[in-house]
């Protein structure tokens, strides 16, 4: 499976969603427990070499699989690093109860694997390719006691999560095996530099689905030379109660890499008209009504979750007090700018700040340089909302807790796989 999704990491579990329960003591039995505690940290040790002959051991015998998972992700060896981050997390929290909650990660996953479409038969092969990968790097080390208790650790993630799945399925209407809808592009729209959103209608006749600002949907795309790939894109505006949007960043290739082959797609291969299948709306990182101050901070293209939240607070919570921060390389890449400005003059409260690399003359609203929140007035009890490269949310994150925001008070967006959610660790 994308063992860590594209959606949402939380300091604490979101107000709007039911995590999946945490495994209660003595789970895991007592003779796996002992041997789990004594070979995770040789598992550990060795988590990139099992997950990078584990991945394509798996999709050499079920090429089919190539179709539901994101090859960028793989040819950059994020997704192995996460897969592999994951399965020894969620065993250290079941032999230490001093470990992480890995609820959270959990229900990322879930979250994903819904987007997906992922089945509870998928699991049986994941697991089979995965296990046989930790023997054949171990050696004589994985004696049938220590396969048969990493097995057991295995199928306890996979429980769970297909439970978590299976209500997640339920709560949407959906099934597993019929998770994609038929949409059709009705617009294009120039954003910015490299920038498009695609305003998608269900080409089904069945209503838009109820979505919540700040979550995502899978966009599966046939490729011109026969490929199928799903990518995640956030629902970038929900001011329609009959389409989405999306909006897509022009994914350019560095060092020599090659352009993302799907956002390249999307940019120019697909016209008005044009069909794309597309999942259920997806994610936990949604707000939540309450009457807190709230601040968005985001850069590149973590605005696209800025927009759907304010336009949510501005049907809502007008009078709540709102603050956007954004971030970008300059003021032509910064997407749905006028957008947000403009729905936000709907909040009683709502102020803008923007800081870009480069600032040209003509503009004196933008600041210079990085996102630097440790000048600018705060509000008590602060909610944050931040979203874009981990970097940049690590240092927001720094910034706001030396200005005495609680950590409780932060949660993040990550697009793409999610390392330090999957080890347990927020950024710091």
């Amino acid at each position: 499976m994308n063992a860590v999704p594209t959606a949402t990491q939380t300091d604490t579990a979101s107000a709007t969603a039911q995590p999946p329960a945490a495994p209660p003591p003595g789970l895991l039995s007592a003779e796996a427990t002992a041997i789990v505690a004594a070979t995770a940290p040789a598992v550990a040790a060795h988590e990139e070499e099992i997950t990078a002959l584990f991945y394509p051991s798996m999709f050499a015998a079920h090429p089919e699989l190539l179709r539901i998972f994101n090859k960028g992700n793989q040819a950059t060896g994020e997704q192995s690093r996460a897969l592999a981050a994951s399965v020894v997390a969620y065993a250290v929290q079941l032999i230490d109860p001093a470990a992480p909650s890995f609820q959270h990660v959990m229900r990322r996953i879930a979250h994903k694997h819904v987007s997906l479409g992922i089945r509870p038969e998928q699991y049986t092969i994941v697991g089979h390719y995965l296990l046989g990968a930790v023997a054949e790097v171990l050696g004589d080390a994985v004696t049938p006691e220590v396969a048969d208790a990493w097995g057991e650790v295995y199928w306890l993630f996979a429980m769970q999560l297909g439970a978590e799945e299976a209500r997640l399925y339920q709560q949407a209407g959906i099934r597993a095996d019929d998770a994609l809808r038929p949409y059709v592009v009705v617009r294009r729209i120039d954003e910015a530099h490299d920038i498009i959103s695609l305003v998608l209608e269900p080409d089904d006749d069945r209503p838009l689905p109820s979505i919540e600002p700040g979550q995502y949907v899978s966009v599966f795309v046939d490729l011109p030379d026969g490929e199928r790939q799903p990518r995640q894109y956030t629902v970038s505006s929900t001011a329609s109660g009959t389409r989405l949007q999306i909006t897509v960043n022009r994914a350019r290739g560095v060092d020599g890499a090659p352009d993302g082959r799907v956002s390249t797609y999307l940019h120019d291969g697909v016209q008005v008209g044009d069909r794309l299948e597309v999942s259920s709306p997806c994610g936990d990182f949604v707000v939540p009504d309450a009457a807190e101050p709230l601040l968005l901070a985001s850069a590149g293209a973590g605005i696209t979750t800025v927009l759907p939240i304010v336009e949510h607070i501005a049907r809502t919570q007008p009078q709540r007090p709102v603050i956007a921060a954004h971030a970008d390389r300059t003021a032509k890449d910064h997407a749905l700018r006028d957008t947000v400005r403009y729905v936000g003059r709907s909040i009683d409260d709502f102020t803008t700040y923007d800081w870009y690399e480069e600032v040209g003359s003509d503009d004196t609203r933008s600041r210079s340089g990085y996102m630097d929140l440790s000048a600018i007035d705060l509000p008590d009890n602060l909610q944050v909302f931040t979203c874009g490269p981990l970097p940049f949310m690590r240092h927001v994150r720094s910034t706001l807790l030396e200005r005495g925001v609680p950590a409780a008070n932060i949660r993040y967006e990550v697009f793409g796989p999610d390392l330090w959610a999957a080890q347990g660790e927020p950024p710091a």
